[in-house]
């Protein structure tokens, strides 16, 4: 009998996590959503979670093997297959391999959702054959994964790249990793919105943005203003893409990637995004990376995304033959 060979990625939110079997290839053959609810403890989620699988199992082709499980997670250490103090959850810290160690005996490997978004980039997506680059996810807030010589970046504690807490202003807005001026405080969904409230309380220019209260002000709001030729929300635009083109700036002095992805809702918006921060990339590289950086929208579909980046963890743990680390 021919198996078909599948993993399975699952990525945790903090309010939903979203699992899905997924091939060799990057198709996703079954997938659905569960709600985290971390307010329980981590052994109840890990439970429902096996149970969950199993079923979306059941739906499959009896003729297949499942070889791995891939997790993302905020704040999951690659290293120790932990999730450390995430942000958005309730655990404090959580033994991903000791939870499902009495469902599986398959290799499971973790690692944060930006990092698994950027594997998903290289496996499936618009990286591929690609040794060097960054993926920038931009959503609620800012998270990175960098690939250098075709290794994802860990450092020796398991959480490098987080280029979105590099500090912009250090008196600035305060971030929810407890410190000031942090990028993903400026650069993100998020921050994007503070902008523009920003932006309408030192101007009288009239904008279909002003009415709005802060729970209101969303960030597709802003960009279907920005749309129609609202100068405040195209203003917060060009201050949030000035801001991220020269903090990517330092992040090529580092790596020297042959590109760099935007991912996630707020590249959704396209050229309001990408023309200010191409502009200040170049503007404020050394003259040595001028013209050597692409900058590249995601060629990951983003409904899967989350799923296909979970599932490219363990494949490239797998292909490289060391899929569990100590």
């Amino acid at each position: 009998m021919i198996y078909t060979d599948i993993v399975l990625g699952v990525d945790i939110g903090g309010t939903n996590t979203k699992l899905g079997y997924v091939d060799r290839q990057g198709r996703c053959l079954a997938d659905e959503v569960m709600a985290t609810r971390s307010d329980e403890p981590p052994a109840v989620f890990f439970r429902r979670l096996h149970e969950q699988a199993e079923r979306l199992r059941t739906t499959l082709v009896p003729s297949h093997r499942l070889l791995g499980i891939g997790i993302g997670a905020p704040n999951a250490n690659y290293y120790k297959g932990t999730i450390e103090h995430p942000p958005n959850l309730s655990w404090v810290w959580v033994d991903i391999r000791a939870e499902l160690s009495p469902y599986y005996q398959v290799p499971i490997a973790a690692t944060n959702d930006a990092n698994a978004t950027a594997l998903g980039e290289m496996l499936f997506g618009a990286a591929q054959g690609m040794r060097d680059f960054i993926v920038i996810t931009l959503g609620t807030g800012l998270g990175s994964g960098i690939v250098v010589n075709g290794e994802m970046v860990y450092g020796s504690t398991g959480f490098a790249g987080e280029i979105g807490h590099t500090i912009v202003d250090p008196a600035g807005r305060a971030c929810g990793c407890g410190r000031r001026g942090c990028l993903e405080v400026y650069v993100s969904a998020t921050g994007l919105r503070l902008t523009v409230l920003e932006l309408l309380a030192r101007s009288d220019a009239p904008s279909p943005l002003r009415d709005l209260a802060f729970e209101e002000l969303t960030s597709k709001l802003i960009f279907e203003a920005a749309q129609d030729g609202d100068p405040v929300a195209l203003e917060g635009f060009e201050f949030t893409g000035d801001l991220l083109g020269r903090k990517l700036a330092d992040a090529v002095a580092f790596t020297s990637p042959e590109a760099i992805f935007l991912f996630g809702g707020l590249a959704a918006a396209g050229e309001l995004l990408f023309k200010p921060v191409r502009r200040a990339l170049e503007e404020n590289l050394l003259n040595i990376y001028r013209g050597t950086v692409k900058l590249l929208p995601s060629g990951v579909a983003e409904g899967k995304a989350a799923i296909l980046g979970a599932s490219a963890l363990i494949w490239n743990e797998l292909a490289k033959g060391q899929p569990d680390r100590p």
